[in-house]
């Protein structure tokens, strides 16, 4: 019972990680790129986790955790932010292989407009709920400065797929928010959420899991050829 949490951590990695060495997929050869890119991003969610932790707008069962903790986290909490980013940036990186997506300059334009309207308006209708407005906020604001200040090229093939990539998270997260168990594994204050769920999971879940995945393919796709410049000669 109390491995459950670093069960499913370690569950949603491990296929990804032994496909990695594939010869047709080869993501091995990014893992310096994706390790680095992801501590990057890892400190910025810990950080924020530790924050709401502390504001109690979530928590942990230690029903399901071994009890190593890294200030008020549990270590398997920190192992998530490895794990889930790991399994979906490997996702990426094999459509990405195997398919090259892209939107006219337009239509991303539109569409990620739009989204972070929508986001923002959300947001700061509910900005006395803390988890509803500090998601909903910030995460407007990474789609926006993804596309007009950063200027990536990979953000249509990476919410072409987020949808597929939600498969696995309704499994995952399902299973952290009590689908399938007796109690949660991550427990929620609704009075910091709109208290709407899909299942057992709180809508503001599917927005935080786009920003953690946003953060870890910023970094990953800016690590990616500093790595290939080092990498030797074949």
């Amino acid at each position: 019972m109390q491995a459950t949490y670093l069960l499913i951590n370690l569950f949603s990695a491990i296929v990804p990680f032994l496909f990695s060495f594939y010869p047709a997929i080869r993501f091995d050869k990014q893992f310096k790129a994706f390790f680095t890119g992801n501590l990057i991003a890892s400190v910025c969610f810990i950080a924020w986790d530790m924050l709401f932790t502390s504001w109690k707008v979530w928590g942990f069962n230690e029903q399901y955790t071994l009890g190593y903790e890294l200030f008020n986290l549990p270590g398997e909490e920190v192992l998530f932010f490895i794990c889930i980013p790991f399994a979906c940036v490997f996702t990426y990186h094999c459509l990405n292989t195997f398919y090259t997506i892209t939107w006219p300059a337009k239509i991303e334009r539109i569409v990620v407009i739009a989204l972070s309207c929508l986001l923002l308006i959300a947001g700061f209708a509910c900005i006395a709920r803390a988890y509803t407005a500090v998601a909903f906020i910030s995460t407007a604001v990474l789609l926006l400065a993804l596309t007009f200040v950063f200027k990536v090229k990979w953000l249509p093939g990476f919410l072409t797929i987020y949808p597929l990539l939600l498969i696995p998270f309704l499994i995952v997260n399902g299973l952290l928010t009590g689908t399938g168990l007796e109690q949660p594994v991550v427990w929620y204050n609704n009075a910091e959420n709109v208290s709407i769920r899909v299942l057992t999971i709180p809508v503001e879940d599917f927005v935080y899991a786009l920003e953690l995945l946003l953060f870890n393919l910023f970094f990953y796709e800016k690590f990616k050829p500093v790595f290939r410049a080092q990498a030797p000669a074949a």
